[in-house]
């Protein structure tokens, strides 16, 4: 037990150090970057007005970058982790950093957190040590699980707002635009009311200004989030480009299986109500109706005994 006792808190000293070594660094690398971007005259100011993260979110970065950089993870994990973020609408440099670091101090802080606490009260010895390795199972969990919940409420934003920019594609074609500027201007449009849409089209625009291969552009569309709907919307578009064929008719096409399909799943959603409320009927409506009906009668056969 003596060795729990010392070797605890001495390990939370060796986390905090190593953390501040991560943190300084970070800022050495940021002093760096500030001298580049004076040098070349551009500014390292956010579109946002901050110029740097808060103090912790810059030191669980630093320490999340160190493991990734340690040889730990292999290159396909980094991979796979940096491609995870992305389908779940984070982009930011430090994401990958934040992750990871994220994932460590969860992994090692929650068991101390619940060893201390589960000092604090009087338990048997297995459910203590059941405690701690319950918390760090949850610690090394819940970052995945966040991930995943921001996922998915990142692709209903995409599918919610697919076919109305669909719809201002169209209008875009019809006025004479290209592909690329036709992307830019439905972005630029929709932003205000599915942001979700307009980041993975002005990407889009981007990778196509940027690069020579819009093929490669507009597959990446889909890839990106792994949506079945921008897929079909990447392909449609290299189909009108490689084959020459309308893009106002492709465009108005897809527009309408969108629309289709979206109006197929609300009905899907509203034949499953009855199902849904079979339970709550049975729990809280049929005794209250059993009650109504047979309490009279039931009021009248005690009087009778």
């Amino acid at each position: 037990m003596n060795i729990l006792y010392f070797g605890v808190p001495a390990f939370f000293l060796f986390i905090s150090g190593f953390a501040m070594l991560m943190l300084k660094l970070v800022i050495d690398e940021e002093k760096i970057a500030r001298r580049v971007a004076r040098a070349a005259g551009v500014s390292l100011v956010a579109a946002d007005g901050t110029e740097q993260q808060k103090l912790h979110v810059r030191i669980v970065i630093g320490l999340g970058f160190a493991v990734a950089r340690s040889g730990l993870l292999s290159a396909k994990t980094l991979a796979d982790l940096r491609h995870t973020l992305r389908m779940a609408g984070i982009r930011d440099q430090g994401a990958l950093g934040l992750f990871v670091g994220a994932k460590v101090l969860m992994l090692f802080g929650l068991p101390v957190l619940a060893y201390v606490l589960v000092h604090m009260v009087s338990l048997p010895e297995m459910p203590r040590i059941g405690l701690i390795g319950a918390a760090a199972i949850v610690g090394l969990l819940l970052p995945d699980m966040v991930i995943t919940r921001r996922r998915k409420r990142f692709v209903k934003r995409v599918e919610a707002g697919l076919a109305d920019a669909l719809d201002l594609m169209v209008i875009c074609a019809d006025a004479g635009l290209s592909l690329e500027p036709g992307l830019v201007r439905v972005a630029s449009e929709i932003r205000e009311t599915h942001d979700a849409v307009a980041q993975e089209l002005t990407i889009t625009a981007q990778e196509m200004r940027i690069g020579n291969n819009v093929r490669d552009a507009l597959t990446a569309l889909g890839a990106r989030t792994g949506l079945d709907s921008l897929k079909r919307l990447g392909s449609t578009l290299i189909q009108t480009i490689q084959y020459g064929t309308p893009l106002t008719q492709a465009l108005r096409t897809l527009s309408a299986e969108l629309r289709q399909e979206q109006l197929t799943k609300f009905e899907e959603r509203a034949a499953r109500l009855p199902v849904l409320l079979t339970l709550p009927m049975i729990v809280f409506i049929l005794p209250c109706v059993f009650l109504v009906v047979g309490g009279p009668a039931i009021i009248k056969v005690m009087a009778a005994f």
